[in-house]
């Protein structure tokens, strides 16, 4: 319209139904023989551009449509900030983590700066010392070698200082020496030469026809030169004092004794059935104990065995008081303890770290054997964090210092433990402080927004609570696991020199007699003179084992025996408290 007014098309739309519809078909193609074209809608076309009813409608709104476009774009972008921030910072603390790994420090000591804690209380660990000789206590004794045989030389003065420097008179015999003592050691490769009398009947009985020699020595291995001192060397510098046989070899070459490496394996191979009934009794004896410890470490044995893809294999460790028991498997899998704790028939308590093979035993499942888990390993865990996240340093540390306080009021439990009502008193406080560090790490993990390193340690808390409070109602428990990372020592360094074992049975001998040396140390035994004397017996034997081992086992031997072997007379169950 010309004066500004718009129109509106109103319509009604033609119902026509479907036979109608046919009908008209028909008739249009009756009368025209060109094709009728369908039905055509009566409705006006869509506007193309503008609103016909407001032109200036979409102007208005399209800032709005941009604005909402806009916010919802600037939205998505911040939460993709957000994640990509998490994850470099998930990055960085990984990447600071490994360093750590590879060039900070390996012990924890020292490794993270004192944390920040709360006033001190009664239960609060004093404040650790310096190293070394501590300041108005008493020094330590000097070492006895009183019983070291003595070799006496004598010596004179020189006829030039045996007279007067000025007149030339000789100097008289003065009663007494001055005497010094030096320490020496003698090693000396030699020769044994066993001359054998021989002699001749002089009867006419004939009972002993021809020459009559005296019997030969014994010998450890047939047809051998080599003596029952030359193994014993051998085995306890490479399985006690963990070095390679090749630096034993070079060494006996500069004492003049040149052997070949594969005598010395071939020897070895031969020696391993003399040990494997030591080995039986030992592992018979481990599983008549209550309390163990068990951990295992990679091991390579580079032999191809079928089924088995890889060359690394494991060593396990069972610790108890009166024994050690290494263990070679091809696998790291539960079947290894559960076969080592098969014919256990009593109750136990295990402790082990978090490793869920050991949740897998059958004998745990049904609850004849406890598991303790390690706080050296929960400890760990908070260390990490604190290396790794800075932002998380503080807090981490604060857990470290209440995980010490625990450590430092079991030990105040356990040095009045035979004092009942001094025992009562502190074990009091140590569940005091166990149930509210409890409540803690509970009180933490139900804060909203809880980060991401605090969340996870938090929640291996909570899920290995049960086996981490163990140690309170059983106080002949141990907080960690150490007893068995320190067993394993030993032979993580003769790993690290040897590069695992060439062959099973090498593999095989280096677990029996980690085990047999162990648990000899564990009695105070000098693995020296005992395996001088096993060696002997089995020489004696004709190069077999005796047949009573029992005789050798530590906790069989007499009184004298163990004083003869290096042991005190009072001989005490060890503790690995």
């Amino acid at each position: 319209m010309d004066d500004g007014s718009a129109s509106i098309f109103c319509f009604t739309p033609l119902r026509v139904t479907v036979s109608e519809l046919d009908q008209r078909r028909a008739a249009d193609a009756a009368s025209s023989s060109e094709p009728a074209p369908g039905p055509v809608c009566s409705a006006p076309p869509l506007p193309q551009g503008p609103c016909p009813v407001c032109p200036r409608l979409e102007q208005e709104f399209e800032p709005w449509r941009q604005a909402a476009s806009w916010r919802s774009r600037h939205r998505q972008a911040l939460q993709r900030e957000a994640q990509l921030q998490a994850e470099v910072d998930r990055l960085q603390a990984l990447l600071r983590l490994r360093e750590q790994q590879l060039f900070g420090r390996k012990t924890e000591a020292g490794a993270a700066p004192e944390p920040t804690v709360p006033p001190a209380d009664p239960g609060t660990p004093p404040p650790r010392r310096n190293r070394g000789q501590q300041r108005g206590q008493t020094g330590p004794k000097r070492r006895d070698h009183s019983h070291l045989p003595a070799v006496v030389e004598d010596h004179e003065l020189s006829p030039e200082q045996g007279c007067c420097s000025r007149c030339g008179q000789p100097f008289d015999d003065f009663p007494g020496t001055a005497d010094a003592i030096l320490l020496e050691v003698d090693v000396r490769a030699h020769r044994r030469v066993i001359r054998r009398r021989r002699s001749r009947p002089t009867c006419s009985c004939a009972a002993h026809p021809g020459i009559v020699v005296a019997p030969p020595p014994p010998r450890l291995i047939k047809k051998s030169v080599l003596g029952v001192s030359i193994w014993v060397d051998l085995l306890l510098d490479k399985y006690l004092f963990s070095r390679p046989s090749d630096r034993l070899l070079a060494d006996w070459a500069t004492h003049g004794l040149d052997l070949s490496l594969g005598t010395i394996t071939d020897g070895l191979k031969r020696l391993a059935p003399l040990f494997e009934p030591v080995y039986e009794a030992l592992v018979r004896h481990s599983q008549g104990q209550a309390l163990w410890h068990a951990d295992e470490t990679r091991w390579l044995v580079f032999a191809v065995i079928e089924g088995k893809v890889g060359y690394r294999w494991y060593l396990w460790v069972f610790h108890a008081a009166e024994v050690v028991v290494f263990v070679l498997a091809a696998g790291r899998s539960h079947d290894v303890p559960e076969e080592h704790f098969g014919p256990v028939e009593g109750r136990g308590i295990l402790v082990v770290d978090r490793y869920k093979a050991y949740q897998a035993i059958d004998k745990v499942k049904s609850g004849r054997i406890v598991l303790a888990f390690c706080w050296a390993h929960v400890r760990r865990d908070f260390l990490t964090v604190a290396r790794s996240w800075p932002d998380q340093e503080t807090w981490a540390l604060d857990w470290v210092a209440q995980i010490g306080r625990l450590y430092h009021l079991n030990d105040a439990r356990l040095k009045v433990r035979h004092d009942t009502a001094a025992f009562t008193v502190a074990d009091g406080a140590l569940r005091r402080a166990v149930t509210s560090l409890g409540e803690r790490g509970q009180s933490e993990l139900g804060e909203a927004n809880l980060h991401p390193a605090r969340r996870k340690v938090l929640e291996s808390l909570g899920d290995h609570w049960g086996g981490l409070t163990v140690f309170v109602e059983h106080p002949k428990v141990p907080m960690d696991n150490n007893t068995a990372e320190r067993a394993e020592r030993g032979p993580v360094v003769g790993r690290k020199n040897d590069y695992g074992s060439g062959a099973v049975w090498s593999g095989e001998l280096a677990a029996m007699l980690f085990s047999l040396f162990q648990t000899l140390c564990l009695w105070g035994l000098n693995p020296r003179l005992w395996l001088t004397a096993y060696l002997q017996a089995c020489a004696e034997a004709g190069g077999r084992a005796p047949a009573q081992v029992d005789r050798f086992l530590p906790w069989n031997l007499s009184v004298e025996q163990r004083r003869a072997w290096g042991s005190s007379e009072e001989i005490e169950t060890p503790d690995t408290s």
